[in-house]
């Protein structure tokens, strides 16, 4: 098995966390879209990251494709997904809202670093900033209401928030004060501290 892109995207680095928390073997290829761009076409066509090869050789895409294949290959009640409804629909609420804040901040990045600053759109990255800071709010909530563990046993959902509130904190610093969401900073900062993270470094 084989996962291919760079650990500086919360996607790319979410399913390798995942992978390795269950113990799954793969490798790493650290392939940029833009910089290798023609590396990352011979291996998907459409040059997505994540991308995921089996070892079928099939190449599978977008990282909640990536872990349901995971969580299939482990079996139910055995992946990073509860199998009992309730903490299911909290986990999938959770990663959903952890999700929504990473695309976007992808999208304030994106805006600020690869569009010209004179056709930037104010009322767009107004909107998608406050979308983000909406996400962050919502976890801040839920975790407020029913704090996570960041252990040996994290689950989808606490490697989606830590994977995504570093990626924020890397590239869009300004949107999101960890002094205005300070469970959700140390969560993450206790998750960045297990050896299944600190063994796939975001930079």
């Amino acid at each position: 098995m084989k996962l291919i892109g760079m650990l500086d995207s919360p996607y790319v680095r979410r399913v390798a966390v995942s992978l390795t928390r269950l113990g799954i073997a793969f490798e790493h290829e650290s392939v940029s879209v833009f910089r290798g761009m023609e590396r990352f076409r011979e291996i998907n066509p459409v040059i997505k990251a994540p991308t995921l090869v089996t070892d079928d050789g099939v190449v599978l895409m977008e990282s909640s494709l990536i872990l349901d294949y995971v969580e299939f290959l482990k079996g139910p009640g055995e992946g990073l997904m509860p199998a009992e409804p309730a903490q299911r629909v909290r986990t999938l609420r959770l990663t959903g809202l952890a999700l929504v804040a990473c695309e976007k901040a992808v999208q304030i990045y994106y805006e600020r670093n690869l569009r010209p600053a004179d056709i930037q759109h104010a009322p767009w990255v107004e909107r998608v900033s406050a979308q983000l800071k909406t996400a962050c709010a919502e976890l801040e909530r839920e975790l407020e209401r029913q704090p996570l563990l960041a252990d040996a046993d994290i689950g989808q959902d606490g490697i989606s928030i830590a994977v995504g509130w570093s990626f924020i904190q890397m590239a869009v610093p300004d949107q999101v004060s960890p002094a205005d969401y300070p469970l959700l900073a140390q969560f993450s900062a206790r998750a960045e501290t297990l050896e299944i993270f600190k063994s796939l470094p975001m930079v």
